[in-house]
């Protein structure tokens, strides 16, 4: 693997990083059945697409074409009996994405673990990315139109037709921004839809939970304040509270009842969020998942536009870039650097 990178190790290390991770990721998939066992495992075509994605090459086809020219250093590190053909290569690539959304969770807990940051504080935000082609003229999709893609609006971006992703980043007072949490869909995917199976997956740690306004919604605030068995978990849900058709953000409801309990915990949600600790929690969303969003985009080109047309291709496209993200901030912190400064790994490859 040492010919694979410039200064004839940090490929190396990265891959030797993610290989377990992946491995881990993978035994959630694993098939036990009837017929042949497939011929390269879901972590091994998921590290392939790691190197690939590292070294910038956006098609799958050069993608493939790059790891066939290291193909003898990438059968010895995967423990590969053959290099997969380029129809293989393309076909796997679209599932992966069950696996690195799995592989982004995991790594998150890791780096908690190595105490490469830490979860006190949460934030969570959806970005948009335009979809490769033309957009739809009205309701009628034009010539080359990604036709999987969808119509999303946010203030930053305005009107878009391409694809979202979510993430669930730390935020600290002071420290390492770093990814715990990710999944893509299209652009139209509601945060309502997205943020729910999320919630489960929060760090024992998290005390704080900070979103903007399309996330208001009592069900996600309760959730997250809430256990299943309905005691209070603790944890503060800072989110400003949207007006909706004319009516207060906070309605009246006759007393007594399950309405007017739920009234009540929105009304305190509310007095916390314009609190002084609230609105000083709250500007830590804006000192972390915001600039991380650019910063990511930037660092994959992803400003513009996505890589691939169809949503299972940019699954996998951008959860494995989230996960990339991940790698190279371990890999960072265990050379010392402590400020997140990511760039110069990428440099060096």
């Amino acid at each position: 693997m040492d010919c694979l990178a410039t200064d004839g190790r940090r490929l190396a290390d990265l891959v030797a990083l993610a290989i377990p991770v992946c491995r881990d990721a993978a035994k959630q998939f694993q098939q036990a059945g009837p017929g042949r066992p497939p011929a390269y495992q879901e972590w091994q075509i998921a590290v392939l697409i790691v190197v690939a994605i590292v070294h910038g090459r956006k098609s799958k086809s050069s993608q493939w074409r790059f790891l066939k020219q290291h193909e003898q250093e990438l059968l010895e590190a995967l423990a590969l009996p053959r290099m997969p053909c380029r129809d293989t290569y393309s076909r796997r690539y679209r599932d992966e994405h069950l696996l690195f959304e799995r592989a982004v969770e995991l790594q998150g807990k890791l780096a908690l673990k190595e105490h490469v940051c830490e979860a006190q504080c949460v934030a969570g935000d959806k970005s948009l990315i335009t979809a490769k082609g033309p957009s739809p003229r009205g309701r009628k999709l034009r010539k080359g139109t990604d036709a999987q893609a969808a119509w999303g609006y946010s203030g930053h971006d305005r009107w878009v037709w391409g694809y979202s992703y979510e993430v669930v980043v730390t935020a600290p007072k002071k420290g390492l921004v770093f990814p715990l949490l990710g999944s893509c869909d299209p652009a139209n995917k509601s945060e309502h839809k997205s943020f729910p199976p999320k919630i489960p997956r929060l760090a024992k740690s998290v005390c704080d939970v900070l979103v903007d306004s399309a996330y208001d919604g009592n069900n996600l605030a309760e959730a997250v304040e809430c256990h299943a068995n309905g005691k209070t978990s603790g944890r503060h849900y800072v989110c400003p509270m949207m007006k909706r058709a004319g009516k207060p953000a906070v309605g009246k409801y006759p007393q007594g009842g399950r309405r007017e309990r739920r009234r009540r915990h929105r009304q305190q949600r509310h007095d916390f969020y314009y609190s002084k600790k609230g609105q000083r929690l709250y500007r830590r969303r804006k000192q972390s998942v915001e600039p991380f969003n650019s910063h990511f985009k930037k660092l994959f080109d992803l400003e513009d536009r996505v890589w691939h047309r169809g949503l299972d291709n940019n699954r996998t496209m951008i959860l494995a870039a989230i996960f990339i993200y991940q790698l190279l901030s371990r890999y960072a912190f265990k050379r010392g650097q402590r400020n997140g400064q990511i760039q110069w790994i990428l440099d060096g490859l």
